[in-house]
């Protein structure tokens, strides 16, 4: 009666919530970076590194709740076109913990990467074999078609090679740059031809620096962390990516703050994060330059889009309030 009790109680959260933990753990790998490139205070890192695992166990305890309690709403979820990728965030967030995790405990972070990576790939070969049957509206084509394998293959990579398992951190990376590439050429028709997305959606774009972003960062990490041709295309793209964001802030936010802005986030950190990592590798480069002032960006970024959730939090406007609750 106990447990039946707490379960109508905890409210229902949509899968989309899983993308503030990228954003916490793109932040705390910044800081990681930083303290290796600038000797700044190690400790801030691992702060942001335990509040993003908090945030994960939470997150993951209330979507499960979900299954549990309506699990008619949540195979809803699963089956909606843009909902249902939103869910794939669930092993990439597991995987950037056991990233987390592994300066502490290789066992513990080794369970969570099989964890992560089982869920990843099950899910992505789940929702690639729907979408390639054919007959999707194509205004329901958005960045989130990036997350499953995308997302989760360069984050495996990443995670893999922070393991020391080269030769799979190399499949995957494989394995999400040519699957975004396809992608990719598939948005940008649908940005050019079909009818403007709706405000609700658009801050789904911020998700769209995130490619080239993380490509970046899981490339470095295959390759040994050195600054070359193919890591600077990368990084260049991003910026384009950044840029054409900036440009078009004023179209996004007629959509007001809500919690769909964390889509900005884990580009953004990513972005900063590789940058630091080439200035590491060529300090007098460009990108000794570059790096300071784009962690200064994701810094503010994730603060202020953090900020933004607890006053909705706060204002009782982030979390549905659960069935049978006054």
């Amino acid at each position: 009666m106990f447990s039946r009790s707490m379960v109508r109680v905890l409210p229902q959260v949509p899968p989309s919530f899983f993308s503030a933990i990228l954003g916490l753990a793109g932040l705390a790998n910044d800081w990681r970076a930083a303290h290796l490139a600038w000797s700044l205070p190690s400790a801030i890192g691992e702060t942001i590194y335990a509040l993003a695992a908090l945030t994960w166990l939470v997150v993951a305890v209330l979507y499960g709740r979900k299954w549990i309690a309506s699990p008619a709403a949540a195979r809803e979820e699963a089956e909606h076109a843009i909902q249902c990728c939103f869910i794939g965030l669930g092993g990439v967030a597991t995987l950037l913990i056991a990233q987390g995790a592994l300066p502490y405990s290789r066992p513990v972070a080794i369970v969570l990467f099989s964890l992560g990576a089982v869920f990843t790939v099950t899910f992505a070969l789940w929702r690639t074999g729907i979408l390639w049957r054919g007959g999707r509206d194509p205004s329901t084509t958005t960045p989130v078609l990036y997350l499953p394998m995308v997302a989760g293959g360069f984050v495996t990579g990443i995670v893999s090679a922070a393991l020391g398992w080269k030769e799979l951190a190399e499949l995957a990376f494989g394995a999400a740059a040519f699957t975004w590439l396809a992608i990719e050429s598939v948005l940008l028709h649908r940005l050019y031809t079909a009818p403007p997305m709706a405000p609700a959606m658009r801050p789904m774009l911020g998700i769209q620096l995130a490619p080239p972003a993380v490509g970046a960062v899981c490339y470095l990490s295959v390759s040994g962390g050195h600054s070359d041709l193919v890591a600077h295309m990368l990084i260049g793209y991003a910026l384009l990516q950044a840029l054409l964001l900036l440009r078009m802030q004023g179209w996004i936010r007629e959509q007001p703050f809500a919690f769909s802005y964390w889509a900005f986030t884990f580009g953004a950190t990513a972005l900063a994060g590789a940058t630091i990592r080439l200035s590491i590798d060529k300090p007098d480069s460009l990108f000794a330059y570059l790096a300071p002032v784009l962690f200064v960006g994701a810094n503010l970024l994730v603060l202020g889009i953090a900020a933004g959730t607890l006053r909705l939090l706060l204002g009782g406007r982030l979390l549905p309030a659960a069935p049978g609750v006054k």
